[in-house]
């Protein structure tokens, strides 16, 4: 089977072969590049609040942080301070 596409006859082996090389270096290229060694070493809370900082606007929206912030630091202390096997 094949498809017309812009008037050509287009094989459905070279669709996908298509498909699959377009993914696959879509993949390579937002996976390459060089990392950063400092952040690679800081916990998730630090970056996040690095990366995109949080203003509140009311003493609700700064509870709902702060609350935020604690559960995100008490789910990093549980993967990371013990280990189940």
């Amino acid at each position: 089977m094949s498809y017309v596409i812009f008037g050509r006859s287009i094989k459905n082996e070279y669709l996908t072969l298509g498909t699959l090389f377009t993914v696959g270096a879509t993949v390579f290229a937002l996976k390459g590049g060089k990392k950063d060694a400092v952040a690679a070493g800081k916990p998730l809370t630090e970056r996040v609040k690095d990366a995109v900082p949080i203003k509140a606007e009311s003493s609700e929206e700064e509870e709902l942080i702060n609350s935020i912030k604690n559960f995100i630091a008490e789910a990093e202390k549980e993967s990371g301070g013990s280990s189940h096997h």
